[in-house]
């Protein structure tokens, strides 16, 4: 049997991990208190205590698995909220090596990062995990220092396995209304609010979008693949689709049946992100970066949703 953590279960990402690991049998293991993520001094408290709690839900299991989900950085945000994140992934892992039952059985660590901040300054025009990383702002650059904080610690304790997944754009239903990010959320819920649709980028723009589903579909079958060697994989997990923004603009206006109301114009952010950005994974198992669900699905999916909360009342 395997028990698995999710940290940041309440998000997009993790939130999907835990219906994806639920569907294939896994038990789940979740803090007995919500974490205050913005309190320092609490939070650390309670995540020294959860792993000790986890170490004991896990004593007659035969595997353990831990999936960082967590963090409210985005592309804007400041160092000093960036490295709070890192000192909390710091804390996770050594609370996590200074339980003995941890430490005796097999474990492993999976780390979601950003294949669009780490990749964002790179030339090429097709990116795969033999592309160097080029990371052009604080946030790429902390994702590269906490992804080796996963590696050093697999490579520091034998027998422990870490996955350092590079995502590309995610969108779904769930995303959070506080988070500043995420295009089809942005045109979804403007579109029911009969709001005008600020764009930042140019409309030929290209980026890679997937579903959080499948995502996270995608990461638990490549850190659960077969081969077992090498024990640190960075792995890029992507559609493999790209569209245009215009293109998502085109699926809304067929799902909503008008034309969204749209402003483009540049903002301080306009010039970090890159224009073009293709992913193609060239790391086994090369099955799990087929997704599943299509855009136009996917769109009408989080319009169903939006529609939802709207009715509810939710939102800004």
């Amino acid at each position: 049997m395997t028990v698995a953590w999710v940290l940041g279960s309440g998000g997009l990402l993790g939130a999907a991990l835990s219906r994806a690991l639920r569907r294939k049998g896994t038990d789940l293991s979740f803090p007995s208190e919500r974490f205050l993520w913005a309190d320092e001094s609490h939070f650390s408290s309670q995540l020294k205590k959860a792993v000790q709690g986890f170490a004991v839900r896990v004593d007659t299991a035969e595997r353990w698995e831990i999936y960082w989900a967590a963090g409210v950085g985005t592309m804007g945000s400041t160092e000093g909220d960036l490295a709070l994140e890192t000192r909390f992934l710091t804390l996770l892992l050594r609370s996590v090596e200074s339980e003995p039952r941890l430490m005796a059985m097999p474990g492993a660590v999976a780390f979601a990062s950003s294949a669009g901040a780490i990749y964002a300054g790179s030339p090429d025009y097709l990116i795969s995990e033999n592309t160097a990383a080029a990371p052009t702002t604080a946030y790429g650059r902390e994702k590269l220092t906490q992804e080796s904080l996963v590696r050093s610690f697999a490579d520091t304790n034998g027998g422990k396995h870490a996955f350092l997944g590079r995502l590309s754009t995610l969108y779904g239903p769930g995303q959070s209304f506080g988070k500043q990010q995420g295009l089809i959320a942005h045109i979804a819920r403007s579109m029911i609010r009969n709001r005008p649709i600020q764009i930042y980028v140019p409309l030929d723009t290209i980026r890679d979008y997937i579903a959080a589903d499948d995502a996270a579909a995608s990461m638990i079958a490549a850190m659960r693949a077969k081969t077992r060697e090498p024990r640190i994989v960075t792995k890029i997990v992507a559609s493999e689709r790209p569209v245009t923004i215009a293109e998502i603009i085109s699926a809304f206006r067929r799902i909503a049946r008008h034309a969204p109301r749209l402003i483009t114009s540049a903002s301080k952010l306009t010039g970090i992100y890159p224009r073009r950005v293709q992913f193609r994974s060239s790391v086994a198992p090369f099955g799990a970066s087929a997704p599943t669900t299509s855009l136009l699905v996917g769109i009408a999916q989080v319009m169903a949703a939006e529609r939802a909360a709207f009715a509810r009342g939710l939102g800004p």
